[in-house]
This record gives structure tokens, C-alpha cells and sequence, in this order.
């Protein structure tokens, strides 16, 4: 058990935050390293503060451009449709709902395989390498003629990104501790909301005014530009990516020790690397917790379902053609610095479920405010409502699910891998929620969105139940009490 001598010193040595009491000692697990064992209080924060420095100047940057441009990638056909890619290709609403869906069936089919990959290669190569596989993807979009093209290039597209949202979570929750993860994926997931901003700019400037050029659509010049983007993107990806803090090459000896000693510690001493690809996902299957964040993330997506029609929705507002494009920013700004400020807190405290049930319930309010009243000012804040809401939520489920599953890393990322997989299900059906013909509220897909974030709210108080449960369990099994003087173990936080 920890004393109260290790926990003090754990928290002076080096920043991390742990729960006031893990089942391992700092020092037990520090003896653990060849390279450590000698090391002072000093020497270990001097040598903490260099390594979380060099990650967070390669790794945070890195993967957040990425996901800029695979989010980017996602979302650029919202912005096409505007530019008459639905009506250029003779799609009907049906079609273009299908050629969304079929994106997510392919991203599906990716989902576990690769998560369950990433695990045991080098994330340096497969992550690069996925990034280009679908670059070329988008630049082939432009060569499509019919829908029938259209839904293969959005299908082999899903494919290629499929590990790549879980991938970086998976990497993400193995470099950071419990309090440095939230605001670490607050970070990289601004990739998310800056590219909704960057879209928004990049239509103004190319729909607006590059159609004709060289005998292309606009929205041709749209994919080609982007792609050409994602590819340089991935290729310098290849050289500023880690791999795992066991085997990244750019570290010392030292360094890749250090930052397997913060990732155990602040797991209570739980090995990252003990377990095979198989037993993860049984480990993982077993675990009412994954199905529980399936249950959450799948309701989160739910509510997020105006990302992929969120211009056509602006466009109902009445705006010219170029300011439906550039209005789209500011909602996508503000929910970034709320994710940003919510995550500091969350990490701060130590507190997930309420700081993701008090924002959903203020996108429920945005939703009905949308959907209830022709006011275009009161409309568009409730835009920034629910876009606000939303994503703060996601990126704080991404953040508990690997927190209360902290190791083994197969288990971690079969349990990523699964409820991402389980959420994009989604996709298969909540694009016919917005067809034009229900403009300009789109009440049905205001529906689907409030039962998400209906579903949401039950479900984090179900986790945080769950949690509470277990710790009493794990109270029992040490005897441990307010009053017994025995020092309180590891415990599920929520």
C-alpha cells in the first residue's frame, strides 16, 4: 500500500496527478527502472518536465493537424453539396444519404482490426500511412460521375480512416496521465472544431470562386486541393510521430523510461503492455463498462448528427451563399474554448460525469430553441448551443472510458476500438433524419438529437454508478474505511 510519505512525494517529484492513493508506491515503481533507480526528487521533475515537453511540442501538434485533416476529409462533402456535387452527379436525396452512410460502413468494417493493429505496431508508420491511403482517396473523388462512384470513393475512404480517431485515443491516454488526458485530447480534438471553422473558409474561398478553372467543378478543385494538403500532412507525420513510451526512437533510454513510470503510476501500477491482442478484446467484451461507453458514445454521435448537414442547416437561415459558408465558424470557435476550459476543469477535478451531463443538457436547449422558433438570432444561438455541448461531450467520454481502462493497452484499445465502432453505427441511419424536404427546422433530426442527448445524460450517471459500485467493492476487499486508518488503494474515478 502507499503511505502517505509516497503520496506527497509523488505529487512533488513530478506533476502527476494520481488518485490520493495508489496500491503501488512511487518509489516500488520506480525501482522498477534501471535507468531511474538512482534518481532524486529533483533529478525525476527535471527529467518529467523534458520528456512532457518533447512529447507535447511532436505529438499534440502532429496528431492535431491530422485530425484537421481527416475530420476535414470527413465533413468536406457538407460543403460540396452546396457547391451542386448532389446535382452535378444526378443524385436524388436518397442516394447522397446513402453515399454518407456507406462512409461509415467501411469505417466500421476498420474500426476493430485496426485499433487491435495500432496496439502492437509502430503508430509512427500505420497512422502516416492510413493518412495518405485516404488522401489519395479524396482526390479521386473529383473523377466520379454518379452516385454509384460517389458511394465507393466515400466507402474505400471510411476504410482507410477507420484507425485513425481511435488510434490517436489510444495513443493519447498511453502517453498522459489521468489528469493531463483530458485537456491533451481537448487539444487534438480541436482538430475537429477548427477544421468545421477552416471548411467554412476554405468553401468561401474555392466553391466561391474556382469553379470553371481548368474545366473543373469547384467542388472538384475542392477534394484535389485537400487531398494534395493530407498527403504532405501524412508524410511529415512519418518523422514527427512517437511510437510508444517503450520503443519510441527519439528518446533516451531515460526518457522512455520516464514515461512509462508516469503512465504506471497514474495507472496504479497496472502494466500498459501485459496482454495479448485476443485477450484485450475478451477482457474488453467482458467489461460492462465498454458496452456502457458504446451505449454513450453511440448516443453522443446521435446528437452530433447535424455535422454532416450543419451547412444546409445554416443555409435555412437565410444567408447569402458566401456568409452560409463563413457564419459556420464562430459556433465551432466557442466550442472550442468551452472543450478547452471544460477539459482543465475535468482533469483539475478529477470529475467527469457532470462535466458532460451539464453541457449536453444546454445542447438539448439549443436543439429545441432551433427547432421551435423562425427567429434567425434565436436560432443561430442555439446553433452555438448545441455545437458547444456536444463536442465538449466526446471529448470527455473519450478521456473517461481510458481512464477507468487503463491497461492493458490490448484491452484499452479493443474497449476504444468496440465503442467507436458500436457509435458510427449511427451513421447507417441518421443522415435520412435531415432530408430538404424538411427544412427549415428539420424537426425529425432535431429528434434524433434530443434522444441523444437523453440517452447521454442516463448513461454517464449509469457509469458513474458503475464506478461507485466497484470502489465500494475494492473498500471491502482492503478494509478500508473513513475511520479504519488503512490507506485507501487505486480507485475507478468518475
Amino acid at each position: 500500500m502507499a503511505t502517505e510519505k509516497d503520496e506527497r512525494m509523488s505529487t512533488e517529484k513530478i506533476d502527476v496527478a494520481i488518485d490520493t492513493s495508489e496500491t503501488v508506491s512511487p518509489s516500488a515503481i520506480q525501482a522498477r527502472f534501471e535507468t531511474l533507480r538512482d534518481l532524486d526528487d529533483e533529478q525525476m521533475a527535471a527529467l518529467n518536465k523534458r520528456l512532457l515537453r518533447r512529447i507535447d511540442w511532436r505529438l499534440m501538434p502532429t496528431i492535431t493537424i491530422m485530425f484537421l485533416m481527416n475530420y476535414l476529409d470527413r465533413i468536406n462533402v457538407s460543403n460540396a453539396r452546396l457547391a451542386g456535387l448532389q446535382e452535378d452527379l444526378n443524385m436524388s436525396d436518397t442516394v447522397w444519404s446513402a453515399g454518407i452512410s456507406t462512409f461509415y460502413v467501411g469505417y466500421l468494417i476498420g474500426q476493430l482490426p485496426g485499433n487491435l493493429w495500432l496496439a502492437k505496431v509502430r503508430p509512427s508508420l500505420l497512422l502516416p500511412g492510413m493518412m495518405i491511403g485516404w488522401s489519395i482517396c479524396t482526390i479521386c473523388m473529383p473523377a466520379a460521375t454518379s452516385g454509384v462512384g460517389f458511394c465507393l470513393v466515400r466507402f474505400v475512404t471510411g476504410l482507410c480512416e477507420a484507425p485513425f480517431f481511435p488510434g490517436i485515443t489510444l495513443m493519447t491516454s498511453s502517453w498522459y496521465t489521468k489528469a493531463e488526458n483530458p485537456m491533451r485530447m481537448a487539444v487534438w480534438h480541436a482538430g475537429n472544431t477548427i477544421s468545421n471553422i477552416i471548411s467554412g473558409f476554405l468553401a468561401a474561398g474555392i466553391l466561391h470562386h474556382m469553379g470553371g478553372i481548368a474545366g473543373l467543378y469547384s467542388w472538384q478543385w475542392f477534394f484535389i486541393i485537400e487531398g494534395a494538403a493530407s498527403i504532405l500532412v501524412g508524410i511529415v507525420a512519418f518523422f514527427l510521430l512517437p511510437d510508444w513510451p517503450e520503443n519510441t526512437r527519439w528518446l533516451t533510454q531515460e526518457e522512455r523510461e520516464i514515461a512509462q513510470y508516469r503512465v504506471l503510476l497514474s495507472n496504479g501500477g497496472k502494466e500498459e503492455q501485459v496482454g495479448g491482442t485476443w485477450d484485450g478484446l475478451k477482457e474488453a467484451v467482458k467489461d460492462p463498462f465498454t458496452w456502457m461507453f458504446c451505449g454513450m458514445h453511440f448516443s453522443l454521435i446521435n446528437a452530433q448528427s447535424f455535422k454532416d448537414f450543419f451547412p444546409s442547416i445554416i443555409k435555412t437561415f437565410g444567408f447569402s451563399e458566401l456568409n452560409t459558408y463563413l457564419v459556420q465558424a464562430p459556433p465551432y470557435a466557442i466550442a472550442y474554448a468551452c472543450a478547452c476550459a471544460l477539459a482543465w476543469s475535468s482533469g483539475k477535478f478529477r470529475e467527469s460525469c457532470y462535466h458532460i451531463v451539464v453541457p449536453i443538457v444546454i445542447s438539448a436547449a439549443g436543439t429545441a430553441i432551433m427547432i421551435s422558433t423562425p427567429n434567425i438570432g434565436a436560432r443561430y444561438f442555439g446553433a452555438v448551443l448545441l455545437v458547444s455541448g456536444t463536442y465538449n461531450g466526446l471529448n470527455l467520454q473519450l478521456s473517461w472510458e481510458t481512464t477507468l481502462v487503463p491497461a492493458p493497452r490490448s484491452k484499452k484499445a479493443a474497449l476504444i476500438a468496440i465503442a467507436n465502432c458500436v457509435s458510427q453505427c449511427s451513421h447507417w441511419f441518421s443522415p435520412y433524419f435531415f432530408p430538404t424536404a424538411h427544412e427549415p427546422f428539420y424537426r425529425l433530426g432535431g429528434g434524433l438529437i434530443l434522444f441523444g442527448c437523453l440517452c447521454t445524460v442516463l448513461l454517464c450517471f449509469g457509469v458513474k454508478w458503475w464506478a461507485k459500485r466497484l470502489n465500494k467493492k475494492l473498500d471491502a476487499a482492503e478494509g478500508y474505511s473513513e475511520h479504519s486508518g488503512v490507506e485507501r488503494g487505486w480507485r475507478f474515478a468518475y
